[in-house]
């Protein structure tokens, strides 16, 4: 278990170190801005209770808004994004063919119940993250551009990673 938040505190600090000094400064054609610090969120253990989920959830939120400027607007994404990982994860998983201390990941989930599991939320917390920044809905279009844009990049950025992430324990096994 201390094995497990340790690599989880690690990993938290590595994503959210890569997203303020590196993919914060992706904006291309003013419409795509991906967000991969999130994984952070997809990947705490299915078997976390709400509360904790919502809490880690909102100090990774936090974490990303200190360096960033933008006055709780990452807050209140991860932990609506947090509070939603619940639920979305009871509708996408089979929860009682769980192992204990349960990670979400392509290989204990497979491929397309991961995706299902992870689509949801990114597109939780990428809805609300724009409609704060938004702050009105005086450009709709725009702000449905950036979300559709910046979901794509970010969904895409978040399954590549997890199938690096596979392939590195399968090089492990070996």
């Amino acid at each position: 278990m201390i094995k497990t938040w340790t690599q989880i505190l690690l990993s938290a600090v590595a994503f959210i170190l890569l997203q303020v000094l590196v993919v914060n400064y992706i904006h291309l054609f003013g419409l795509v801005s991906p967000f991969i610090y999130i994984y952070i969120i997809l990947k705490l253990p299915l078997d976390l209770s709400p509360s904790r989920v919502i809490f880690a959830s909102f100090l990774v939120g936090l974490a990303v808004d200190m360096f960033s400027n933008t006055f709780g607007m990452h807050a209140a994404a991860c932990s609506l994004m947090g509070l939603a990982r619940l639920p979305v994860a009871k509708l996408s998983i089979d929860m009682r063919e769980m192992p204990d201390r349960p990670i979400p990941s392509y290989k204990m989930l497979g491929v397309v119940v991961f995706l299902r599991y992870a689509a949801p939320l990114v597109a939780i917390h990428h809805a609300a993250l724009f409609a704060v920044d938004a702050f009105n809905l005086f450009q709709p279009v725009m702000l449905l551009q950036r979300f559709t844009f910046s979901f794509i990049a970010s969904f895409l950025l978040l399954t590549a990673i997890e199938a690096f992430n596979l392939n590195q324990v399968k090089n492990s096994e070996r």
